[in-house]
């Protein structure tokens, strides 16, 4: 289907050009090189930095030289998950999009409309010859989905934007006023191989949902690594011996597949306790997980094992690491202020990783989750770092542009909207960190499922957005 047929119809052509060109985190060249040489033929003022950071300046429309000039920003990285039957190649091919009702989704992979439909927003005012707006900087980041090395990169005095507008929220109601900070969390070691003993079994979990790690983690999900960590604890009875481990993909997603193998002595003890978990735990998730499957079954005997005591060392970590919400904000309603994911658990010759995302809008709870983690880990013998850390964005509700926006959106759709913080980590307070009288505001059409399979773009939103958009360019505040 040609996308450029749906409207807004500037904003899916420009979807579409974009998501045919691959673009994973800290792997932007393609895309960097796609924006670049797009600003350079509609003749604007276009620059890369050392960190691959493109902007792309515009000046203002007639009678638009005395408001506010403004940065209008997104990120060129995606999240690229697929489903593990799919075959997809993310550092080759482009997204194979398809319509489904009033949803834009993608073949069995992410869809990239996270932060995708931004960047193609603001190419769609960049090539506008009637769209009013003062002057205008456009800033396209890289690797905000592992790192936000793009935003932490930019320098004092590159930006000369006194408003910025961030493209990267996911529900069109909500107008994003602050975000949770983050950091890494990994815990490693190595042990020594063993010849195994005892009958090799493998255990397979899939079909969870997945989702986005800060704003899907209120929802409970199940997480693949924890759900496995149950499965390995019930089997320390029966002398279980580790082979490998392979659970979750990135730290911010959460993770959907995981399988273990491994040896147990006692094989009738194993199976009739895991057979009762399995049981209990897809009762526990018949409403929220429906396309859970757990599989239980005998593998190919495992040429080498970690020993017993090394096998519950990692078990313990996995079961101790805090996962889900651990603080609900006193002062945000609904707000979750500080949680954590188990993203990522690979044991492989002997070598064990554990990587997590902590998030939080308060800096001193960010980091107590985050020692709690260590000291999980370090008493099961896992070294333990810190990295990635990155600030959240604390909000101004009096900003002037906030105002303005609420008022518009209450003048165009006939309600209020909903003036919000997410437990998300959003590029603004990094920025703002190096601009600190930038008003900032972030603001999207509505996304679903954003960092999983089913990650789906709303048609109507999009067109609601589009609208919401050109008003605000054109009620920018007089300088």
């Amino acid at each position: 289907m040609e996308y450029s047929q749906l409207e807004p119809k500037v904003i899916w052509k420009n979807f579409e050009a974009l998501n045919s060109v691959p673009r994973p985190s800290k792997k932007e060249e393609k895309v960097i090189k796609f924006i670049k040489e797009f600003g350079e033929k509609l003749g604007l003022p276009t620059t890369v930095d050392e960190a691959g950071n493109v902007i792309i300046t515009k000046p203002a429309t007639a009678g638009m030289e005395n408001r506010q000039p403004i940065v209008m920003q997104s990120h060129l990285d995606m999240v690229c998950q697929k489903n593990n039957d799919v075959d997809f190649d993310f550092e080759t091919q482009g997204i194979q999009m398809f319509v489904d009702g009033d949803w834009v989704k993608a073949k069995g992979t992410t869809l990239g409309a996270d932060n995708g439909l931004g960047v193609a927003t603001i190419m769609s005012i960049l090539e506008s010859d009637g769209i009013a707006h003062p002057d205008l900087e456009a800033l396209f980041t890289i690797d905000e989905e592992t790192g936000m090395t793009g935003a932490l990169a930019l320098k004092p005095g590159q930006l000369k934007g006194e408003i910025l507008l961030n493209l990267d929220t996911e529900e069109d109601d909500e107008i994003d006023i602050g975000c949770a900070g983050g950091v890494d969390v990994t815990a490693s070691a190595k042990f020594n191989l063993n010849d195994s003993k005892g009958e090799t079994f493998k255990i397979e979990i899939k079909g969870l949902q997945g989702g986005h790690s800060g704003m899907d983690i209120i929802k409970g999900l199940g997480n693949s690594n924890k759900l496995l960590g149950r499965f390995l604890f019930s089997a320390l009875e029966n002398q279980i011996q580790l082979s490998s481990i392979d659970g979750g993909s990135l730290r911010n997603a959460i993770p959907r597949e995981a399988t273990a193998t491994f040896t147990v002595e006692n094989t009738s003890d194993f199976l009739k306790n895991a057979e009762q978990l399995k049981a209990e735990i897809l009762e526990e998730f018949t409403s929220l997980e429906k396309d859970l499957i757990i599989n239980i079954e005998k593998a190919d005997p495992s040429e080498k094992v970690i020993s017993v005591d090394d096998s519950k060392k990692i078990i313990y970590a996995i079961n101790a690491a805090h996962n889900g919400v651990f603080r609900m904000s006193p002062d945000v309603e609904g707000l979750v202020e500080a949680s954590n994911n188990v993203a990522r658990v690979e044991l492989k010759n002997g070598e064990i990783k554990i990587l997590n995302l902590t998030r939080s809008s308060v800096e001193s709870t960010k980091w107590e989750v985050a020692n709690q983690l260590k000291s999980a880990f370090e008493s099961n013998g896992l070294k333990t770092e810190f990295g990635g850390s990155y600030p959240g964005w604390k909000p101004k509700p009096d900003a002037e542009i906030i105002k303005v926006m609420t008022d518009l959106y209450e003048n165009n759709f006939g309600e209020k909207p909903m003036v919000v913080a997410c437990h998300a980590g959003l590029e603004c307070g990094i920025i703002g960190a190096n601009y600190p009288k930038m008003e900032m505001v972030s603001f999207g059409p509505t996304i679903k499922g954003a960092h999983s399979p089913d990650e789906r773009a709303s048609i109507s939103s999009t067109q609601k957005f589009w609208k919401y958009t050109q008003e605000i360019l054109k009620n920018i505040p007089l300088k």
